[in-house]
């Protein structure tokens, strides 16, 4: 009772790492709280190996509730399992990743169980002496950070960003208990049925990127792309986009980088045209190296770049192309 609880995430069985990214935040809210730390994980035929790898990333607890209707996510199966534990156990706070699961899943609970939830949070925190949960996230466009509680109701829910924390390590030799439950009756009451999967078109997934080449406002014209995707392309990269980019329709929305888009945290980022804006640079910051190419030299995401080349990315662009088809470094 009154533990810490996160959302894990399966597909075709298997855990996805985001998971490992919510034991993070968990252990430490748990640590310092003084709680337990569980995970909950719906699905069917889950494997056993990622049950046990939850423990061994830091849950002391794995309540996994399976049925044939779990295998694939639908928001009423889910939500009945969710309630049906929260039910079960009074969890003090539940954790979930804001992808399209947490997005669904949470809002609809937190309204039938009467409680708050905070979309998309940066950080989390335990507060001292009240022992509530300090819920931060961008507010007003990004331009301030709010810190939300939720004193009175129960459980407190937050969604937090994916990429936005390390995955919790693996510790051979942790032990924890391991539950699986029969779904409730009512996930066969769901309204909306699960009838094949397309996938997307994107050529690479843009949150499991090593290597981003991102376009602005600054590639002027969609036509423009094509010298951007060749660059990406040389360097077996994702191509992401600013939000101007594909507000304008130069490029669709799963290429967005930002706060209404992606969070990523590539190895190498390269960003042309793109002036770093607030909201932008909160999805792309904490890249480990970033270079930035635009004209203007007071454009923010100099402020963030590793390395800053001031100049018209058309000049610059075919230059950086053509040395990387010779096989040169440009860094």
């Amino acid at each position: 009772m009154n533990n810490i609880w996160i959302l894990a995430e399966q597909d075709a069985g298997q855990i996805k790492s985001v998971s490992y990214e919510l034991l993070t935040r968990g252990r430490k809210l748990a640590e310092k709280s003084g709680r337990k730390l569980c995970a909950m994980v719906f699905g069917h035929n889950i494997f056993e190996d990622g049950l046990n790898g939850l423990i061994a990333r830091g849950a002391e607890r794995v309540v996994a509730v399976e049925a044939p209707e779990l295998a694939h996510f639908l928001v009423e199966p889910y939500a009945a399992c969710t309630l049906e534990l929260i039910n079960k156990y009074r969890p003090e706070i539940i954790l979930a990743a804001a992808g399209t699961t947490g997005r669904t899943l949470m809002p609809y609970v937190a309204m039938t169980a009467n409680t708050g939830l905070t979309a998309d949070c940066t950080e989390l925190d335990i507060e001292d002496g009240t022992g509530l949960l300090l819920q931060t996230r961008p507010a007003i466009g990004g331009n301030i950070m709010a810190t939300i509680k939720c004193p009175e109701r129960r459980p407190q829910m937050s969604t937090v960003r994916p990429k936005s924390t390390p995955q919790s390590p693996r510790q051979e030799g942790r032990t924890g208990e391991i539950i699986r439950l029969q779904a409730p009756a009512e996930v066969n009451k769901t309204r909306v049925f699960y009838d094949g999967f397309e996938p997307g078109t994107e050529e690479m997934n843009l949150q499991d990127a090593e290597r981003i080449v991102v376009v602005g406002r600054g590639i002027k014209k969609a036509e423009n792309i094509k010298l951007a995707r060749e660059l990406a392309d040389l360097l077996g990269a994702a191509l992401g986009a600013s939000r101007e980019v594909v507000d304008r329709g130069w490029l669709s929305y799963p290429h967005q980088i930002g706060l209404s888009g992606k969070t990523v945290t590539p190895k190498l980022y390269i960003g042309l045209g793109v002036s770093g804006a607030i909201q932008h640079l909160a999805g792309m910051q904490t890249s480990e190296r970033i270079i930035a190419i635009n004209k203007d030299p007071e454009a923010q995401i100099f402020h963030v770049a590793d390395f800053g080349i001031v100049g018209d990315l058309f000049d610059v662009l075919p230059v950086l192309i053509e040395k990387l088809k010779k096989g040169e470094k440009i860094c």
